[in-house]
Parts: structure tokens; C-alpha cells; sequence
């Protein structure tokens, strides 16, 4: 009886010491920022999803591209059917690492982000500056970077090109919680 109370305390505090290396976002924010002389394009997306392991500073973070969100109805249908294909292509991930994680200290600061971006099929390589904060017991990320749309090979109709930028601003914070 003893053994059996030593084997689940020890299973019960194995479990709580792996748990505690991960932090999740499940509503994360992501937006996207299209400049051009004659239209401006912006979406926002709250349901995005992030995961960081703080034993490796790994981060993986998944979205679908259908929960961007437009002013326009119409500019939200010709995004997701004409250019994202969403129905095709339903997910936007990103999988890196934060570099130097370990050495943070859980202080505030700049830190690099590195990995790979996946959006329409394609996958690209990106780094970017965030600034992260450790507030009370949450990882919170900040940042932005730029896509270049045809890296990833989004077709943009000729009667509008001069409607869409050739690069995209996008902004991201992501507030992670422990993970149980």
C-alpha cells in the first residue's frame, strides 16, 4: 500500500514539474496592415493559438485565416477565397524559437524570434525583434514583422494590385499562461 501512495505521489509530481515548462495562449491576436495609395486593408484575428516551452524556448502558433476579420464583408470574402484560398489553405503556423530564452532571466526586454512562417503552402524562414514580459505569472509577446505577399505566393489580380501592398505589416501579442 505505501509502494502504490509513493508511485502516484511521484507520477503526481513528475506531471506537475513537465506541465510547468509549457505556457499556452488560446486567444492570441494577430493583425495584418495593407497600405497602398488607394485603399487601406486591415484584419484582426483573436483566435489564434501559442504554445511556448520554456525548457527549450521552443514557440509554435497556429491560426485559421478564416477568423481574420475586415471592415468590408466583401474585402473578407476576396481574401479568404481569391488570394488565401482558405478553403484550401485553412491554416497560417508559424514553429521557432525565442532566442536565448534561457538567459532571460524573466526580465523584460527585446528578444529574437526565429523559425519558420507557413502561409498558402509556402513556408518561409523569418526572424523578428518582440519585445517579451514576464507579468505576474504569464509570457506575454509583442511584436511585428513584414510579409512580403509574393514569397508565399499569393496571386493579386491586375485590375487591383495597385489596392494591395507588395508587403504586409503584421502585429502579434500573444499573452501565455501555464499550461496544466
Amino acid at each position: 500500500m505505501r509502494w502504490l501512495f509513493f508511485v502516484i505521489i511521484n507520477l503526481w509530481v513528475l506531471n506537475g514539474a513537465l506541465a510547468q515548462g509549457k505556457f499556452l495562449a488560446k486567444d492570441g491576436y494577430v493583425s495584418f496592415f495593407s497600405h497602398s495609395l488607394l485603399e487601406d486593408i486591415k484584419a484582426d484575428n483573436n483566435q489564434v493559438l501559442s504554445i511556448i516551452d520554456t525548457d527549450t524556448g521552443s514557440i509554435a502558433i497556429q491560426l485559421l485565416m478564416r477568423s481574420f476579420m475586415f471592415k468590408k464583408a466583401l474585402m473578407q470574402e476576396h481574401f479568404n477565397e481569391n488570394y488565401v484560398e482558405s478553403y484550401k489553405y485553412p491554416k497560417a503556423t508559424f514553429s521557432g524559437k525565442i532566442k536565448d530564452f534561457d538567459t532571460l532571466n524573466r526580465r523584460n526586454g527585446k528578444t529574437e524570434i526565429v523559425g519558420v512562417l507557413s502561409i498558402h503552402g509556402r513556408k518561409k524562414e523569418i526572424s523578428t525583434m518582440a519585445m517579451i514580459e514576464f507579468i505576474n505569472n504569464e509570457i506575454v509577446l509583442k511584436g511585428e514583422f513584414w510579409v512580403e505577399v509574393a514569397d508565399f505566393d499569393i496571386k493579386i489580380p491586375k485590375i487591383v494590385e495597385n489596392n494591395i501592398a507588395k508587403s504586409i505589416k503584421v502585429n502579434f501579442e500573444l499573452h501565455h499562461k501555464p499550461y496544466n
